[in-house]
């Protein structure tokens, strides 16, 4: 009896540590969000409103939030953006040495619709930036994001996107340093940065 118990011990002990190990491994993720472990360098080369092609590698020296998005977008966007207004308002003098960046995942629909007007309704330094279908992949790539055109009767062109909606801050050498997903308060946002700078 007494030997018996002890493999149930051992079974069960074996059932619990199956069982974390797979809540670990299929741990759910929100829609589009990627979990990154490693450190790495994202990088986009992007045309902004004036047509200028605007490299990652020209922002040496500041961080850069960035946030990928589309200006039909009826909440996410809107949402993150407000927020990213109000740390550069709440940096001060430190302002210029951040660059808030938006990415059209809808660029050559945004760049008809008037990308940098949709960025400066929030803030005049965040800096809108639409590529080409390419070079717009290449970035999402870059950065480890999603996005995806969906059909939607009720939107404009009746289509929408679904993306990818966490703000990523990337530091003055060019290293993804983190990401702060949707929702995140801009007191939150502006202590890590303050943290940094």
């Amino acid at each position: 009896m007494r030997r018996f118990s002890m493999l149930q011990k051992i079974l069960w002990g074996a059932v619990v540590l199956a069982a974390a190990g797979s809540a670990v491994l299929f741990q759910r993720q929100p829609v589009g969000q990627i979990v990154i472990n490693e450190p790495f360098r994202p990088e986009f080369a992007l045309a902004d409103a004036g047509g200028q092609v605007r490299t990652s590698a020209e922002f040496a020296g500041k961080h850069l939030l960035v946030f990928f998005g589309f200006t039909n977008c009826p909440d996410v966007c809107p949402t993150t953006l407000s927020e990213v207004a109000q740390v550069m308002d709440d940096l001060g003098a430190d302002a210029s040495r951040v660059q808030p960046i938006f990415i059209s995942v809808d660029p050559e629909r945004d760049r008809r619709l008037g990308l940098a007007a949709y960025t400066q309704t929030f803030h005049p330094s965040i800096l809108g930036l639409a590529g080409d279908e390419a070079s717009t992949r290449a970035a999402a790539k870059s950065f480890k994001i999603f996005y995806e055109r969906e059909t939607d009767a009720a939107a404009p062109d009746g289509c929408t996107l679904s993306h990818s909606p966490a703000l990523y801050l990337v530091g003055p050498e060019g290293d993804w340093l983190r990401q702060f997903s949707y929702g995140t308060p801009a007191a939150e946002i502006l202590a890590d940065l303050q943290s940094r700078l």
